[in-house]
C-alpha cells in the first residue's frame, strides 16, 4: 500500500469514461467488483454521488452523456444485490441547471444546461483496505514480510526457484523457495523481470503514467464533481474527510520508479488546469494542504496518450520466453485487483496441476469487516462508548472495523491515549495500536500508511511530537 495502491483517487468505480473506448467488458467487470468490495469491505467502501455538469457544447453535451449514463446503468444491472441494503446504489438522474447550482454552487454556470448524477463508491482509506486484504490472507495461511526487498532470483536450469531478499531494517538476507514465483510489482514489473533473465530477452513492456492529487479545504459539498478539460481529460473534485481531493493527472513518466516524487511543477500544472477550466477563484500553491502521487502500470497497448490507455490487466507465463517458474502480472486497477488475484490463482492451479477449488474471496468479509449494517454498527458504538465524540466513533469505527474495540479500550485504560489529534477525531491510541499490531516500524508507516494523521498535511508540532514520543 505504499506506492500505487496508496496514490489512487480513493475510488472503487466502474470506469464510466472507459465506455468511450468501447471497453464494455472492463466496465462490466469493474462494476461487478465494485459491488463485491461494497459487500466484503463495508467499513471502507461507501456510495458516493457524482455530478457531471453539462454545457451547450459537444464535449459536455446532455444527450451524449445521457446515452452513456443509460449504458452504465444497464451494465450495473445487479448493483442492488448488496449485503447491506442501505448501500444499494440508485439509477442515474438528470437535473436542470437551476437544480444543479442549488446543490453544488461551486460549479461554473457559463452556458450550464444541467447535470447528470450517478453513483460510484469511495474507498475512504486505500492503505488500510490493502492492509485488510493482507490480514485476511494471513488468516487463511499466507505469510507476509514487511520491508523485505527482492535482491535477486534463485535461478536453476532456466527456471525460477524463489527469491533472495534483504530485510531493509536489519540488513539481514534471507532466501525463499517456491514452486512458482509471481511478479506483481506494479510500476517495477519490467525492472524486476530484467533481474530474472540472464539476457535481456523479455518482451513484457509496461508504460508508467503519473497521477497526482492535491488536497485543499472543502470546495464543494457532498458530490464528486467531474469536469472535462480542454484536452478531453476528466478531472474530479471529490469530498473526503471534510476536505476536497482534486485529481487526477495522467502524464507519461519515463524515469525510474525509484526516483519518482511529486514535483512542484506537477502540482502547479494541476492548479493551472483547475483555474483555467472550472471558474473557481484562483487556487494558489499555498492552498494545497497535501499532495500525493503515484505511477500507474499500464499494459503497453501502443496508444499515444496514457489517458487513452486501457486499464486492462494481463497474466503472462514467462515459460513462453524460456524462463519457467515465473508468472508476471501487468496492468489493472485497484477496483479489479481482487478479480485479478483470483485469475492468477486459476493460472497457478492449472500450471502446477493442483486443485485449489473455487475462489471464495467474493463471498467472505475481510477480516475485522464482518459488519452486517454500518449504520447499526456505528449507532451501537455511540451507545457503548459515550466517552468519545461522534467524530472519533465514526473515524475509528470505519477505519478499523471490529478492531475499533481494541483501540477504544486502550484509550479508556490509559487516559492520555484518548487525546484527540485532529478534526477527524483520530486519537493517540491508534498510534500504540498500529505499532503493536500492524508492523508499523517507521514514522512514515504511522503517519501515512496506518493512520490518517499525516494525510491531510502537516499535523502541527504538538501532534507530531506526541506521536514521536
Amino acid at each position: 500500500g505504499e506506492a500505487t495502491s496508496a496514490a489512487t483517487s480513493k475510488l472503487i468505480h466502474g470506469g464510466l469514461r472507459y465506455l468511450k473506448n468501447f471497453e464494455y467488458g472492463l466496465v462490466r467487470e469493474s462494476l461487478t467488483e465494485r459491488r463485491v468490495w461494497e459487500n466484503i469491505a463495508p467499513n471502507f467502501v461507501y456510495p458516493l454521488p457524482f455530478m457531471i455538469p453539462t454545457y451547450s457544447n459537444f464535449k459536455n453535451n446532455k444527450a451524449i452523456l445521457f446515452i452513456g449514463m443509460v449504458l452504465y446503468d444497464i451494465l450495473s444491472f445487479d448493483k442492488a444485490f448488496t449485503w447491506d441494503k442501505s448501500k444499494k446504489l440508485p439509477l442515474h438522474r438528470t437535473i436542470s441547471a437551476k437544480k444543479t447550482r442549488s446543490i453544488e454552487n461551486c460549479i461554473p454556470d457559463n452556458k450550464l444546461t444541467g447535470s447528470s448524477i450517478y453513483f460510484d463508491c469511495q474507498n475512504i482509506n486505500p492503505e488500510r483496505l490493502t492492509l485488510g486484504v493482507l490480514n485476511s490472507a494471513l488468516v487463511f495461511g499466507a505469510k507476509a514480510a514487511n520491508y523485505a526487498k527482492v535482491k535477486s532470483f534463485i535461478n536453476e536450469n532456466k527456471s525460477v526457484k524463489g527469491v533472495n531478499v534483504v530485510d531493509l531494517l536489519s540488513g539481514k538476507e534471507h532466501s525463499f523457495t517456491a514452486d512458482l514465483t509471481i511478479n506483481c510489482t506494479g510500476p517495477w514489473t519490467d525492472i524486476v523481470l530484467k533481474s530474472a533473465y540472464s539476457e535481456n530477452i523479455s518482451e513484457n513492456h509496461i508504460r508508467r503514467s503519473e497521477g497526482i492529487h492535491i488536497i485543499t479545504e472543502k470546495l464543494c459539498h457532498s458530490h464528486a464533481i467531474t469536469f472535462m478539460t480542454k484536452d478531453g481529460r476528466h478531472v474530479m473534485i471529490m469530498p473526503w474527510r471534510n476536505h476536497s481531493i482534486i485529481g487526477t493527472t495522467d502524464k507519461m513518466y519515463n524515469g525510474s520508479p525509484d526516483d519518482y516524487k511529486v514535483s512542484k511543477e506537477s502540482i502547479q500544472s494541476l492548479l493551472d488546469e483547475i483555474n483555467e477550466n472550472y471558474g473557481f477563484e484562483k487556487l494558489k500553491y499555498s492552498d494545497v494542504q497535501f499532495a500525493y502521487g503515484g505511477l500507474r502500470p499500464l499494459v503497453d497497448d501502443q496508444t499515444k496518450e496514457s489517458y487513452e490507455s486501457s486499464r486492462k490487466y494481463e497474466i503472462f507465463d514467462n515459460a513462453k520466453e524460456g524462463l519457467d517458474g515465473l508468472l508476471t502480472v501487468e496492468g489493472g486497477k485497484y477496483t479489479t485487483s481482487r478479480k485479478l488475484a483470483s485469475q492468477v490463482l486459476k493460472k497457478v492451479s492449472k500450471k502446477l496441476k493442483r486443485d485449489i477449488g473455487f475462489s471464495v474471496t467474493n463471498k467472505k468479509y475481510l477480516v475485522d469487516s464482518d459488519i452486517k449494517s454500518m449504520e447499526s454498527f456505528i449507532y451501537q458504538l455511540v451507545l457503548r462508548y459515550p466517552q468519545f465524540s461522534q467524530a472519533t466513533i465514526n473515524y475509528i469505527g470505519r477505519n478499523y472495523g471490529l478492531q475499533c474495540h481494541t483501540i477504544f479500550r486502550l484509550a479508556l485504560y490509559d487516559k492520555p491515549l484518548a487525546m484527540v489529534l485532529n478534526d477527524d477525531g483520530e486519537i493517540l491510541a491508534e498510534v500504540v495500536y498500529v505499532i503493536k499490531k500492524e508492523m508499523a516500524y517507521t514514522l512514515s508507516d504511522i503517519f501515512f500508511r496506518r493512520t490518517g494523521i499525516g494525510t491531510l498535511g502537516y499535523p502541527g508540532d504538538e501532534t507530531f511530537n506526541l506521536v514521536v514520543k
